[in-house]
């Protein structure tokens, strides 16, 4: 199978994806076309850069964290009242 073959079996795929499911697909696509910069980018970092993100990465996976509408109106709140 040839590009053009390809690039339309994958069109015809995604055309009948349900919403939450094209985005997941737009996402691996967008890791596809950036991996590379991204691990260019990566390299450059600090050791210590490195292992805030590392240990940020673990504690969202063990939930932590916050979630981002809390997080907003909590200083919405702060700042409007100052």
């Amino acid at each position: 199978m040839d590009a053009s073959e390809l690039k339309m079996r994958i069109m015809k795929e995604i055309d009948t994806l349900e919403s939450s499911k094209l985005e997941k697909v737009y996402g691996y696509v967008q890791n596809i076309i950036h991996g590379d910069k991204d691990l260019k980018e990566w390299e450059i970092l600090s050791t210590a850069q490195k292992k805030g993100i590392r240990e940020a990465i673990t504690e969202l996976d063990e939930g932590g964290g916050a979630v981002h509408e809390k997080v907003i109106s909590k200083y919405r709140k702060k700042h409007s009242d100052a």
